[in-house]
This record gives structure tokens, sequence and C-alpha cells, in this order.
């Protein structure tokens, strides 16, 4: 029977790469040669031959690296991944002790009754979950067991219906420390001991008994939830719902723009309440009000009072009462992402991006040996790392996290020399925090920039936006644009359309706090480009904007409605340039302390 025989060139380290092109080249043209085999000889079938043709990546390159509600865990600290870990590892009594506090919640909170499972029932599994908590210095502050119901065994329309819980932003939360620190308000933090017990569960759901904690006489029943437990589907939802119930009793009011934050207005005194999951903030303008608030919670939930705001979300919050100042530092957080990727000795670096320096598709890896080599190289993870923090705190690595975060699904060297050029400037800048401080006029101002076809791959613009309350950042944003411009003009007006649009959602969210009576008026908005700020304002047509899509003319509207006002403002003084492009050191550090990222409150503004 006649087969084709082909030389697998492909994927051999001993053959040059020239010499496998000629000889692929050679082969697509020339036929395959013939060859007799005799019948019992068992075929053999060369090789199979890896595609060389460039991989794109599942999603498009498009899509915005900005990340919202995910913290990243990066601690040291291992801890146990099973029950018998925990019950025989060096901190077994730590962890016992542990489980039999979560099994008294439990007990408390009258989460489930042991009960014989009826016909036709299937249980969902349980699980334990181990966490070693860290403080703000990375010091270990307590074991915590969580009984985990395994939620994925469950089926939609019986087990369980709607899902949905909101949470609130980080810029919300931003916007009240500033407030915080101008109004000069006392500002609590409390922590709901196994908040999701909280929810009343509206479905029938059976779950095992615990391990290690089944009844010894009735070790055959199963667990009917009368309460949600973490794992559930609707856990999160059935917690929301009951918090909510209970702080709208008190008199506070949710805030319709950003779910998950509360304000009560009690004659002149006000207090806010921001819930992001179990974790809860106060700030008041009065302190009687405030341990009133407590005392409400506390009587309803199992609270732990924490007292004076000092962590939260990874974050650590240090006031200077005297000199009405609130800074948000992350410095733990850094130091424990530089000694993951080993970059705690590291050379520091003066900025995140260069002016000048590019990535592209080209540097990713094109044959088998560079993809190897980077399959031990943690880019995703490092990318990652640092998503959290410029999310919270750090608006100077914007720009550079959502450079990198085009090429993960196939990271070159360059890439990953980039990442670690990131990790440098972050040695070099961990003791600086995020201030806000007493201003003369609290007012909010927004900037807005782009880099006209920035991006090497597909010509594409850069937009971002930057927007200042009470003396440093609150809101920002970097993205590469969706659409191809044909001018400086266009790429201008399209990243002023993403700033203008989050200006009237901050807009409305500052309008529903009922503090701040300078947003009744247009939000300035400052935009280095002349054309895009007169196009803003008149009805002119101008060559450069008959082909621009109609959304982006929202714009104009918002500026006839008088809810944003755009000014200009030179090149050397805006303040959303970092958020664009690489710049010269001087001139980006410029920048970055003009938005607030100061290393000590004496700097102030």
């Amino acid at each position: 029977m006649p087969i084709h025989l082909s030389l697998p060139l492909t994927g051999d380290p001993a053959v040059p790469e020239p010499v496998m092109e000629q000889a692929e080249d050679m082969e697509a043209v020339l036929p395959p040669i013939p060859v007799e085999v005799p019948p019992h000889v068992q075929e053999v079938h060369p090789p199979a031959r890896r595609s060389i043709r460039q991989r794109r990546p599942a999603i498009s390159s498009d899509y915005e690296v900005y990340l919202g509600e995910s913290d990243y865990d990066i601690s040291q600290v291992v801890d146990p991944v099973t029950f018998n870990e925990a019950v025989s590892g060096p901190q077994t009594d730590l962890w016992w002790d542990a489980m039999k506090d979560e099994m008294e919640s439990m007990k408390l909170n009258k989460v489930w009754e042991l009960v014989e499972l009826p016909k036709g029932c299937k249980p969902i599994g349980s699980k334990w979950v181990f966490k070693t908590k860290l403080d703000s210095k990375g010091k270990v502050e307590r074991f915590k067991a969580r009984l985990v119901a395994k939620g994925f065994t469950q089926r939609e329309g019986i087990d369980y219906h709607e899902t949905f819980s909101p949470v609130s932003s980080k810029d919300s939360f931003r916007v009240i420390m500033a407030l915080v620190a101008h109004y000069d308000l006392e500002l609590h933090q409390m922590d709901v001991k196994t908040a999701f017990l909280n929810g009343d569960l509206a479905e029938e759901v059976y779950m095992v008994q615990p391990e290690g904690f089944k009844s010894g006489h009735s070790d055959q029943l199963v667990c009917k939830l009368n309460k949600s437990l973490y794992g559930l589907k609707q856990a999160s939802r059935q917690w929301y719902l009951k918090f909510d119930e209970v702080v709208t009793s008190f008199g506070f009011v949710e805030n319709k723009v950003d779910r998950c934050i509360y304000l009560k207005i009690s004659g002149s005194r006000y207090i806010f309440l921001i819930l992001y999951v179990d974790d809860i903030l106060l700030a008041s303008s009065d302190l009687a009000l405030l341990h009133e608030s407590k005392q409400f919670l506390s009587k309803h939930f199992d609270m732990k009072d924490l007292g004076e705001a000092s962590f939260v979300l990874g974050i650590e919050i240090i006031r200077d009462r005297s000199h009405f100042a609130l800074s948000l530092s992350q410095k733990a957080y850094i130091e424990r992402v530089l000694e993951r990727f080993s970059m705690l000795d590291c050379k520091p670096g003066d900025v995140p991006v260069l002016k000048g320096d590019k990535l592209s598709l080209s540097q990713c890896p094109r044959n088998d040996i560079e993809r190897e080599c980077m399959k031990e190289i943690p880019y995703a993870s490092a990318v990652s790392s640092l998503m959290y923090a410029q999310v919270c705190t750090r608006p100077d690595i914007a720009f550079a996290v959502g450079l990198l975060g085009r090429y993960q699904s196939n990271p070159g060297h360059a890439h990953w020399v980039a990442a670690k050029k990131v990790l440098r400037y972050l040695k070099r800048t961990k003791d600086v925090k995020l201030v806000y401080h007493r201003v003369q006029n609290l007012e909010l101002v927004g900037y807005t920039d782009s880099d006209f076809a920035g991006c090497e791959d597909d010509r594409k613009s850069t937009s971002g936006y930057f927007f200042k309350f009470a003396g440093g950042a609150v809101s920002w944003k970097s993205v590469k644009q969706t659409l191809i411009t044909s001018s400086t003009m266009h790429a201008e007006f399209v990243a002023l359309f993403g700033a203008s649009t989050h200006a009237v959602w901050l807009k409305h969210f500052i309008t529903e706090l009922k503090v701040v009576d300078s947003i009744a008026g247009p939000i300035r908005m400052y935009c280095d480009n002349m054309s895009a700020v007169m196009f803003s304002m008149n009805n002119k047509s101008i060559t450069g904007s008959k082909h621009m899509e109609i959304k982006f003319l929202t714009v104009k509207e918002l500026v006839k409605k008088g809810d944003i006002l755009v000014e200009h403002l030179g090149t050397d003084d805006m303040l959303a340039d970092p958020l664009t492009k690489g710049l010269r050191p001087n001139v980006f550090q410029k920048h970055v302390i003009n938005m607030g990222l100061k290393e000590s409150i004496d700097t102030l503004d």
C-alpha cells in the first residue's frame, strides 16, 4: 500500500531556523514520494507537527484590564487544603479551635436541623476551608475555619433561583474617604461574624453533616438548611437582602446609584455606612450617632467592633487629624508581591513605563522552544497582583498594567521584563500613599487624555481619565479604545466621551450623599486638545468629526445640559498623561504628586 512519508522539521533545535524555513518551502512545492511497503509491515504514521501559525487569544486584546471586585491573596503562608491536613499538622489545636468556633456560630444562628433525607432528594456536600488571617503588617492575626457548602452541585430552579448580590465600588469607597478627610468625620470599622449565616433561605436544601462533627447517634441524618451558608449560590444575595432589611428599618437609606452605600440623616447629624460583603465602615459627623448605629448593628448581628478604621480590603487607612488628612496605603501588600516574585532586593526603578518603551505581539513566542521557556514564568500572576494595587490606590501604574494585560495569553520575554520594571518601580515607591485632605473649595474635577495610535499591533489609541476630589484621586481608568481613530481630535473626543459618562455617574453618586453643594453645578473636565474642546461646545461640524459615531456626541449633549464643562488645559499640566503613555521620569513624578500620591503629608497642596 503506498503511503506518504515526510520529515518532521519543526521543533528540532538541531536544525537552524533558515534551513528549517527553506525545507518547509521545498516541502510545500515538491510532491510527496510514493513508497511501496510490504503488506506484512505495519503502517507507521509520522508524528504530527505543531502548527506554527500565530495563535490569537480567546478574547479580544481590546478588553479592558480593570479589576473591580477581586482581591488577590498573595500570602506566603501555606494553609491546609483538607480537613485531614488541618488535624494532622503542627497547628492542629489552633485549627480545631477555629472549627469549634465556626460550629458554635452555626448553632447560635440555627443554620440547620438534623433530619432524615426525604425520598427523591439529594444532599449537597460540605467542605472545610482554612485561612490564616494576616494584619496590615503581614503578621498572623488569627486562624479561621469556614464551613462551606459545595454549591456547584446545586440545581437551578430547585436548590436556588436568584443569585445576584450588589457590592460597593472602589470609587465610592474613595469618595467617602475623601469626605472623611475634608469634614474630619469619625471613621470606625466593624466586621460581621459569619455574615452569610444571617440570610434566610427560601429554598429547601439538604447538606451532608460536616466532617469531624458528625453526630454519633445520628450520622445517617442530613442537615436541612434554615439559613444561607457559605458556598451556596444564593448565599451572598440572601445576606444582602437581610442586611438591607435591617439597616433600612433604623433609618438608613441606600444610595440609588451605588448599592451597599447607606446614609442616615438625623437633624444636623449624618452617618455613612459602607458594606463590602462582611466588612463595614461607618463615617459620621457625630460620635454619639456613630455609637447608636454600632449598638443597633450589634443587636441584630454578631459583630466584631474594630474601633477606629485602620485596615480594610488589604488597604491601610492612616489619619492625621491635625492636618485634616487621610491616607490610603498598600505598602504591606506591595511588599508581599515583591517577595512572591523574588523582587524584594531588586534595583528600584524610576517609572513603570519609560517614554519610548514599546510592547507588541511581535515579541510573543514564535516557536515551541520560546513557549516552553515562558511556561515557567509567572507572568499572569504578576499582572494580576499588580492589578489589585492599581485598582485600589495606585493610578500611577494603571497604564502599565493595562499594557501588560494585553499579552497574557502568550507573553514573551520582553513582556516579562516590562512586568519586572513595574515591580522595580513599586520597590522604590512602596511607601507612597493616596492622600486626601481638607481643601478650600471641595470640587470634583476631571482630566482626560489619549495617546493617538499608540498600540503597535493595531494602531488603536489609549484613553485615560482621572478625577480629583479633596486633593487626591478618587477615580481613574486607562483603556485601549475599541476603534481606530483617524486623528488626534477623534482620539481625544473618544477619550472625553468615556470620561464624561463616568463624570455623570460620579455626579449622581455624590449628589445622593447630600453633603457636597458644589456637585449641583457642572463638573469641570480638562482636555489638552483644543479642537476637541471647541467641538464639544458648539454645533460646528469639522472635517475630523463628520464620520464620528453618534454615541460619542453624547459629550455635546452633556455640555448643553450643564452636567459637564469642558475646558482646555496645556499638555504640561495634563494629569491624565501618565494613564495613556510612558513619560520621562521628571514629568511622570510631577503628575503623580499632583494626583495625590505622596510619601508624606508635608507636601500637601
